[in-house]
């Protein structure tokens, strides 16, 4: 226990919100006690995950390591959406798509230049992953904002599910053609990012063996399972009663709880320097969603009984659309500061403080 990173050691510590999940669950404790258990479940959970994640990606080489984050890298949002989109919070689950988008791009990379250039003149690294990011996240922008604009017939046409559903497939087409890009025919610059991975987990502490890390990887994906599916339950109901609107929540809570773990470990290496490492967390995750995440939740929205199409509200594009932009501004010359950090957090804020004063409904 005691060579486990601080952490891992805060998080196992945590986990007795997960039996509390159940205890309050069971006995009806009210859908305040209930909602704040299941964020306590759903915070550690999500840090052993990404850790088990993190952990066999490394141990297992790059191949396989790209093929585990793909599956797992952000499976904390994808499981809460999965969760509310079964549930029939199509809505809800359409705006913490912005939200993990924004959060990602200005929180994220935000807090990680603004911590690690604070006694320190600037910071460099290598460009090549905020350009691949920024083309992608270009392309995933005009996909949400052709069926957005309108003009796929009426409701009732379907027209803006199946463009969607090909867009979903084209997503998943440049997904894979990244990785392609990323491990094979330009894998050298990627190398960086890849040795300060490797530096990264040797320090902290010894490598493990791979059967304890699988074992924490399954029992961390069920019990995330079980969390969401409870928090989901009671999070209309608690959000009305302290005032908040379904958008909010959509766009601020569900990303915060499901970036938690990606958000510590870019702060936390750009503060030891490792700002390659860092910023390929932050827009790595990001464009895992927007390629990986966004295309998996239309595709099976059907088969859990709610369709879920491309189509976002003006304010839900003008925030995605402004993250891309300010984000592509500050990282592209691969060099940062304090203040470009400061610039981009500002910019979340605003977004968030929109979202939460902005009475409209979701759709």
């Amino acid at each position: 226990m005691a060579h486990l990173p601080l952490r891992l050691r805060i998080a196992l510590g945590l986990l007795v919100f997960l039996p509390a999940t159940a205890v309050a669950e069971h006995l009806q404790a009210g859908d305040g006690l209930v909602f704040l258990c299941s964020v306590g479940a759903i915070l550690p959970l999500a840090v052993l995950l990404s850790a088990a994640t993190e952990e066999l990606a490394v141990a297992l080489g790059p191949t396989v390591g790209a093929l585990l984050n793909a599956l797992f890298g952000n499976a904390t949002e994808l499981i809460i959406a999965l969760t509310a989109l079964r549930a029939g919070l199509v809505e809800i689950v359409k705006a913490s798509i912005t939200g993990t988008l924004i959060a990602n791009l200005l929180l994220a990379l935000g807090l990680s230049l603004l911590v690690g250039g604070i006694g320190r003149r600037e910071q460099t690294f290598q460009p090549v992953v905020a350009r691949v990011n920024g083309t992608a996240m270009t392309l995933a922008v005009l996909a949400m904002l052709l069926p957005s604009l309108g003009g796929f017939g009426g409701e009732g046409s379907g027209g803006p599910q199946q463009f969607s559903q090909l867009v979903a497939w084209v997503l998943l087409l440049v997904y894979g053609l990244t990785l392609l890009f990323s491990l094979r025919t330009h894998r050298a610059l990627y190398e960086v990012a890849e040795v300060e991975v490797a530096a990264a987990t040797a320090e902290g502490h010894a490598s493990q063996p791979l059967l304890p890390w699988l074992l924490v990887l399954v029992a961390a994906t069920a019990g995330l399972a079980y969390a969401s599916e409870v928090f989901v339950g009671v999070i209309e109901p608690v959000t009305e009663r302290l005032g908040l609107s379904p958008l909010f929540a959509g766009v601020v809570v569900l990303p915060l709880l499901g970036g938690v773990a990606e958000y510590i470990t870019a702060v936390s290496m750009a503060r030891r320097n490792k700002m390659d490492l860092s910023v390929s967390v932050s827009l790595g995750s990001t464009l895992l969603v927007a390629l990986l995440v966004v295309p998996a939740l239309v595709l099976c929205g059907p088969l859990l009984g709610h369709p879920i199409d491309l189509s976002f509200s003006i304010s839900q594009m003008v925030a995605i659309i402004t993250a891309v932009v300010v984000s592509n501004l500050v990282s592209l010359d691969g060099r940062s500061d304090w203040l470009e950090g400061v610039l981009l957090l500002a910019a979340y804020v605003i977004l968030a403080a929109g979202f939460y004063f902005q009475a409209s409904p979701l759709g």
